[in-house]
């Protein structure tokens, strides 16, 4: 902590990260015990995050905390900047709605404590994580929230495949998770510090290497391609958990990290375009793979992949300011569409779109929220998503590239005009189309709740509301408060086209799906139906194709060597043997049988006759005395 202003604000940083933390681990610690009184806690304590949220954006405060001792950076540190402060905005707003969706939306039965308990904790690590300024406290509140977000998904871990699926994704995203501790190293050893900012300072290679791990990590966090399968397993979870990984914290956090670390991917040069690249091409497979979907969550699900896939682009071409805006604006339309998928699931018992036909006129109030909410996803004119793709996309230099990210918002208007088509049209009857029961929900009473209605109605009016961002003071305003007035502006020809564009594909296929089932039907039986095959990527063949070669590689390599080690060891060990019994101790019994025999010469004269020790001595000093005249 540093400086005046900073510790006389770093109280309501601290407050605004750990008052979830610890009451969600006081919930996990109270279990069952206290499952009447988790989600009313849970409103109180999301409620006063909101509060807290307000002050720190206000205050912008710094917070540290002594972790690694005399590293440079090796604290704890958090601060709130502009472009925190964004985001710390809005992960407190949508984790509010969410839980208010959640209280009115979870089965009454279900354990309540548990699932708030992981979400309040969940929420603190996403805040810590928009906060973090040194890569110690990244990497703590990166872990927390992988390893929260696998609670949540496998919640319901006592039924069929929701544990399995809750470990699929956060598999898939711990294998991105390994680049950020790959950054961390290659920035110290670069730079010698440890500070988020100071990694775009790293020499020679280092550089390169952190800016690697820190797009392997984001791309697998924001289910970019090829990580975007993980997100079709993590529909498992409940609809509240879909609502908020999806809009504004697991899903967006690998987006957030990008436009946070742009300055190492522009110093390493050729990592700003592969994210760039990554971002379009992202935008444009997944959202041809929501189209194909015949499952809303699933659809949806896809979408955010796309959706998230224009911050990616963003943060490639550095519109930092697109790409903040693109978040934001994201959040609040995904959101509001799950919550109405859930909303609708829970009372219909289906997620199935031909189980959903009408089901904007049986529930008006929710189906009117889901429609603005759609619209804004398809990018017309004046909501939300038109404004700031375009934000995105005046950045995008290369023609190819603008080619790709173009296509990419007309697809959006397609899997959006998919989902109105459906849920706008004639009822069939009351009759479920669709007789799958999902037991990830407990079908409810046929309706919608007030709260969960009026939840969606505010995430509508933010994604409608959030087109001022094309106004040229609001976004004046918006690039001042992030520090990057220097980013492009879309001109009025790019806006009336995309808006034109959009307008005339949300048209076109809502017709399409209305008189040509026959082509839906193909498009749902084509590869982009199963996720263009990326699904394969988290089954388990693959893993244990590789598993059995690493077997083999261990058999054969490593234990091949260790045994090859033990048998010349075993070898050498006879040989110092057998050297040691022939020559060591050879040596050592002649020496002795020498000493031996010289002893027994040597009592031999020992007689005890003195006649004959006088002629011994006779004899003796004879032969001195030849000695002396053959000397001299």
């Amino acid at each position: 902590m540093t400086g005046g202003a900073a510790a006389g604000g770093a109280g309501w940083l601290a407050g605004l990260v750990l008052l979830p933390a610890l009451v969600g681990a006081v919930l996990l610690i109270g279990g069952r015990r206290a499952d009447r009184a988790a989600g009313p806690v849970a409103l109180g304590v999301t409620a006063a995050a909101v509060v807290l949220a307000g002050i720190t954006v206000a205050v912008r405060p710094r917070w540290s905390v002594p972790f690694l001792g005399v590293l440079d950076g090796g604290d704890l540190r958090f601060t709130v900047d502009g472009l925190s402060a964004v985001l710390v905005a809005l992960v407190a707003g949508i984790a509010l709605l969410v839980t208010v969706f959640a209280v009115a939306d979870l089965p009454g039965g279900a354990p309540r404590a548990r699932f708030f308990g992981y979400l309040l904790v969940f929420i603190a690590a996403m805040l810590a994580t928009v906060t973090a300024a040194t890569l110690p406290a990244l990497l703590m509140a990166w872990e927390v929230m992988g390893a929260t977000s696998y609670a949540l998904v496998g919640f319901r871990w006592d039924r069929r495949g929701k544990l399995a699926a809750g470990t699929r994704a956060f598999v898939a995203t711990r294998a991105g998770d390994l680049g950020l501790y790959v950054a961390a190293g290659a920035a110290l050893a670069g730079s010698g510090s440890l500070v988020l900012a100071d990694a775009a300072a790293a020499t020679g290679g280092w550089v390169d290497l952190a800016a690697a791990g820190v797009l392997l990590a984001a791309l697998g966090k924001s289910a970019q391609l090829p990580f975007s399968a993980w997100l079709s397993a993590a529909m498992q979870g409940p609809s509240a958990v879909s609502a908020l990984l999806h809009s504004a914290t697991m899903v967006a956090a690998g987006g957030y990290l990008l436009l946070r670390m742009q300055p190492l991917l522009a110093a390493a040069g050729w990592a700003a375009t592969a994210a760039a690249w990554a971002g379009a091409l992202t935008a444009l497979v997944l959202g041809a793979v929501a189209v194909a979907q015949t499952d809303l969550k699933q659809l949806l699900a896809a979408s955010t992949a796309a959706q998230i896939g224009f911050v990616v682009l963003a943060a490639g071409v550095g519109t930092t300011t697109g790409g903040t805006a693109q978040l934001v604006a994201h959040a609040a339309v995904k959101a509001g569409l799950f919550i109405a998928a859930g909303a609708w699931l829970s009372a219909l018992g289906t997620k199935q779109l031909a189980g959903l036909r009408g089901a904007a006129r049986r529930y008006p109030g929710m189906g009117a929220a889901a429609t603005v909410a759609a619209l804004a996803l398809a990018g017309v004119p004046p909501l939300s998503l038109w404004a700031t793709k375009d934000e995105v996309l005046a950045g995008v230099g290369g023609a190819a590239l603008g080619a790709v990210g173009l296509a990419a918002a007309v697809v959006s208007a397609v899997y959006a005009g998919r989902i109105l088509a459906v849920v706008l049209a004639r009822p069939a009857g009351d009759e479920l189309l669709d007789d799958e029961l999902l037991d990830d929900e407990e079908p409810g009473t046929r309706r919608v709740p007030v709260a969960s209605t009026t939840t969606a109605g505010v995430l509508a009016a933010a994604a409608a509301g959030l087109g001022v961002l094309a106004l040229p003071p609001v976004a004046e305003a918006l690039r001042t408060s992030l520090g990057a007035e220097g980013d492009p502006v879309p001109g009025l020809g790019d806006l009336l086209l995309s808006g034109g564009l959009a307008v005339a594909a949300l048209g076109l296929t809502v017709a399409l799906v209305r008189t040509r089932p026959s082509v839906i039907r193909a498009l749902d039986r084509s590869p982009l139906g199963s996720w263009a095959g990326l699904r394969g990527l988290l089954s388990p063949r693959p893993a244990l194709a590789v598993a059995r070669a690493l077997a083999a590689v261990d058999d054969r390599v490593i234990d091949g060597a260790v045994r090859g080690v033990a048998t010349g060891a075993r070898r050498i060990a006879a040989g110092a043997a057998r050297a040691d019994a022939s020559v060591v101790d050879g040596a050592v019994r002649a020496t002795a049988r020498t000493f031996a025999r010289a002893g027994e010469a040597a009592r031999r004269p020992q007689t005890g006759l003195l006649h004959q020790y006088y002629v011994q001595a006779v004899v003796g000093l004879g032969v001195l005395l030849a000695l002396l005249l053959v000397v001299r």
